[in-house]
């Protein structure tokens, strides 16, 4: 039944491979290659996903979202501080020492470890979901951990609550499903060229290098996962050459449950990935009308999985860390 089900939930899909309870492949991972990425609610999550594994990740990319631990686990300062900046905007600084804090407890990364880190941080001109202050809050926050030129903030680009693309998804300035945005503005390439340095130019995706793989293998606790996650393995890394790798994180009502698979083929990372030697791993967060209530599909940045969400024994964190060890990074 259980493979019945992950058969069925792919083919609902378009071009799935590997269907069933496949696990990840072993791959050649470059030790110290690990980045994030993410946007609006995947924004939070790759921040969490650094801080947490800071001595693991050199670097993240984070759109349309604020700095770690934002909500301290209120899904109303969520909702109003940390999206909106209502009342007030967050303090990036005072989320920094409780970071320290946190690290000194051992609950996440030594902060030491994210000072040599490359971090990209994106806001768009017209996000009307996200505030501008929320953004500078998370500026702020790495501001006091990593060297100056390694951060890099863009924040004129005319984009709206979305990720922004060459050529798919609304106009630039119309926030609409599935979030992606024609800027004319290549966020996956420029992200990706900041954490890691020169790359060849952008490629040509081949969709038979993503893959289906089942998530409830490395689900830690009631991480709230869809059956399947996907990565794309670009053909020189499954045949056994060193490649990186990249976690990219969808946003709110961006997962496959609610979006199809329109930011695993269309967000841009693929074409970059394929030049590049770059397994892009595209984790899954299920949506949910019960509890946990998560009726947008969202990342945990409030709570919903419980209050070790941002840290290193969080559900959500831990269970992509075992999707990342699996496909073989140290």
């Amino acid at each position: 039944m259980r493979r019945l089900m992950l058969v069925l939930a792919c083919l609902a899909l378009t071009a799935c491979t590997e269907v069933g309870g496949e696990p990840l492949p072993k791959l050649t991972i470059v030790p110290g290659s690990l980045t994030v990425s993410g946007i609006s609610a995947g924004g939070y999550m790759a921040g969490q996903y650094h801080v947490a594994y800071g001595d693991e990740v050199s670097g993240a990319a984070i759109l349309a979202a604020g700095p770690w631990y934002c909500s301290e686990g209120s899904m109303s300062r969520a909702l109003g501080k940390c999206m909106k900046a209502a009342d007030e905007a967050p303090d990036g600084a005072a989320l920094l020492g409780r970071a320290r804090e946190a690290a000194g407890r051992g609950q996440v990364a030594p902060l030491a470890s994210l000072a040599d880190d490359r971090i990209w941080v994106f806001h768009g001109e017209r996000d009307a979901t996200v505030a501008r202050p929320v953004s500078d809050a998370l500026v702020a926050f790495y501001s006091g951990v990593v060297r100056p030129d390694g951060l890099r903030y863009v924040n004129s680009v005319p984009a709206a609550h979305g990720f922004p693309t060459l050529d798919e998804g609304a106009a630039c300035g119309e926030p609409a499903d599935p979030y992606l945005n024609d800027c004319d503005y290549d966020a996956a390439g420029e992200l990706l060229q900041h954490l890691y340095g020169d790359l060849a130019p952008r490629g040509r995706a081949d969709p038979g290098s993503l893959i289906a793989f089942d998530q409830r293998r490395y689900e830690n606790k009631s991480a709230s996962l869809e059956p399947l996650g996907y990565a794309y393995i670009p053909a020189a890394c499954r045949e056994g050459q060193p490649c990186r790798l990249h976690v990219a994180f969808h946003g709110c009502r961006q997962g496959v449950s609610m979006a199809g698979q329109a930011f695993i083929r269309n967000a841009g990372y693929n074409e970059w990935a394929e030049s590049n030697g770059i397994v892009v791993l595209y984790p899954q967060v299920s949506r949910s009308l019960a509890m946990p209530l998560n009726p947008q599909g969202c990342w945990d940045w409030w709570g919903y999985t419980g209050q070790d969400y941002a840290f290193r024994d969080g559900a959500q964190p831990a269970s992509v860390r075992r999707m990342v060890q699996a496909l073989g990074a140290r």
